[in-house]
């Protein structure tokens, strides 16, 4: 029997298959963010990463919309059988699930198809149907903040934050409203495939990459503040500096605020507090040379402003679980690759 020809070259991985839920009264914004940031996901030769597919509770579906038309949704719940990811964007029925926070027994059956393993997410209100589908007991998670109250008062065992854009347990990853889908979106292209192609999916539609602060700078206040002053020139002088030692009465200085005051209105606005915020630039700034340049670590790391390779390690150690010669050797892109298609 002939061998079959060897090859060096590496076969190439199939797509991650994300199925998302339309159930009735969905939003259309938020049902298509998946569409818009996995379809549109691409590897360096141009293929697909992402395999997106929409299914209802039942195949053939037509399902109704907050817009002025239905959806002939042709997938039900046999997409289960084979996803990697489960979406759930917002949608305003059943209404038992947003009233007594309990899922109509069509909506319980279909999470008996979901795989073990099985990655969940949850745009704005869809946190409720993962909450009482029980993916979220025990666990952080996030909705829009006009929902937060309800959202702890049905689903005691979530512990809820209504601070944030996005909540990542791992296996479980929960947004707030509306474009706060585009920023998970985004994160979990980040964290499957690296941020050269997060920051290029996030280019082509128009949308940062990574989005400051939480959601607590979009809610009404009862009183708002005029002329309010904001930390924003703070943070683009610290951005282009990163690699020197910067200081919290530096940045003060740059707003011409106290230090006290200074580190209260960036905690308004950017959800965490200065020194925070720069370790996670530093990270962010780390990973991209990482990925995308052939520094040494120690180089890498001096660029990044943590001083030291220790330094480094112990901070990537924490926001991402890995080491940077492992973080390296997974989401590195060779010199030269271009990402394909606008």
């Amino acid at each position: 029997m002939r061998s079959a020809p060897h090859s060096s070259a590496r076969p190439r991985q199939a797509p991650h298959r994300v199925a998302v839920l339309a159930l009735p009264e969905v939003i259309p914004f938020e049902l298509g963010i998946p569409h818009r940031i996995f379809g549109r996901s691409y590897a360096a030769d141009g293929s697909p990463l992402y395999e997106v597919t929409t299914f209802g509770t039942r195949p053939g579906q037509l399902v109704s919309t907050q817009a002025d038309f239905k959806l002939l949704v042709e997938h039900g719940p046999e997409v289960l059988a084979t996803a990697d990811t489960v979406m759930i964007p917002a949608a305003y029925e059943p209404a038992s699930l947003h009233q007594e926070g309990l899922l109509p027994d069509e909506l319980a059956d279909l999470f008996r198809h979901v795989r073990p393993g099985t990655r969940m997410a949850s745009i704005c209100t869809g946190g409720f149907v993962l909450a009482a589908a029980g993916y979220l007991d025990g666990r952080r998670a996030t909705t829009h903040w006009h929902w937060a109250e309800t959202f702890q008062r049905l689903f005691p065992a979530v512990h809820v934050d209504p601070e944030v854009l996005y909540v990542d347990e791992g296996d479980v990853l929960t947004s707030a409203g509306v474009a706060a889908g585009i920023d998970l979106c985004v994160h979990m292209v980040r964290r499957d495939f690296g941020a050269a192609v997060a920051n290029d999916v996030a280019r082509r539609s128009v949308v940062p990459p990574h989005r400051d602060g939480g959601q607590s700078q979009y809610v009404r206040r009862p009183v708002p503040e005029p002329q309010l002053a904001t930390t924003t020139t703070a943070r683009a002088w610290a951005l282009g500096r990163l690699h020197e030692p910067i200081q919290l009465r530096d940045m003060a200085e740059q707003e011409a605020m106290s230090v006290r005051t200074f580190t209260r209105r960036f905690r308004e606005e950017a959800g965490v507090s200065p020194g925070q915020w720069l370790a996670q630039q530093r990270v962010e700034r780390a990973r991209h040379l990482l990925e995308s340049s052939d520094l040494s670590i120690d180089q890498v790391a001096r660029e990044a402003g943590f001083g030291t390779a220790q330094s480094m390690r112990q901070h990537l150690q924490t926001a991402l679980g890995v080491p940077p010669t492992v973080y390296r050797r997974t989401f590195r892109t060779a010199p030269g690759q271009a990402l394909p298609r606008a």
